[in-house]
């Protein structure tokens, strides 16, 4: 754990597997720190912070599991925005470029999603003409479907963990976890 007076540079941490052997993600659940998300070959995909470190790795994980394979962790004692700007600041000119989870994807990775461009050019014309019932209706069986599709990867991945998505959310069209 790291002091909010040290800023530990990206290079100094270890690489750590986003999914160990037995299909975990790294047990960092209720602690307050900072990560970088790695792709396959180890190239810097997205620098965050967070309160709880294991539940925003698993949103990541879900939103761009293409861009998950590796992560560099450190963890604090105590919520400090000003130190986690500072560390993300550090490890982003560290980097020498601003990955693309940070910059032109920046959505993708934080926000839900959205599984309308998964509708059939049947359900998009028809979407309009549906009352509200039927529309919902449609929107969560479009996103149950993208819903299979990711869970399909991550199984294949080797995921174990428990992934449940919000059905509220289903009901717009957008997948997020619970």
């Amino acid at each position: 754990m790291s002091s909010t007076t040290d800023l530990p540079s990206l290079e100094s941490l270890e690489f750590l597997p986003y999914i160990n052997d037995v299909g975990e993600l790294p047990e960092f659940q209720n602690q307050v720190g900072i990560y970088a998300i790695f792709d396959a070959d180890k190239s810097l995909q997205f620098v965050g912070y967070s309160r709880d470190i294991y539940l925003s790795l698993k949103q990541h994980l879900v939103r761009q599991p293409d861009d998950c394979y590796w992560v560099k962790i450190t963890t604090i004692d105590r919520p400090n925005r000003t130190f986690l700007d500072s560390v993300r600041s550090t490890w982003l000119e560290e980097n020498g470029k601003i990955p693309i989870g940070n910059g032109a994807s920046n959505a993708q990775w934080l926000d839900p999603i959205p599984t309308n461009y998964a509708m059939t050019a049947a359900e998009s014309d028809s979407f309009e003409d549906l009352d509200g019932v039927a529309q919902i209706k449609l929107l969560k069986q479009v996103a149950r479907r993208v819903e299979e599709t990711i869970l399909a990867k991550l199984q294949q991945r080797g995921v174990r963990s428990e992934i449940r998505f919000n059905p509220k959310l289903k009901e717009q069209g957008l997948l997020d976890l619970k």
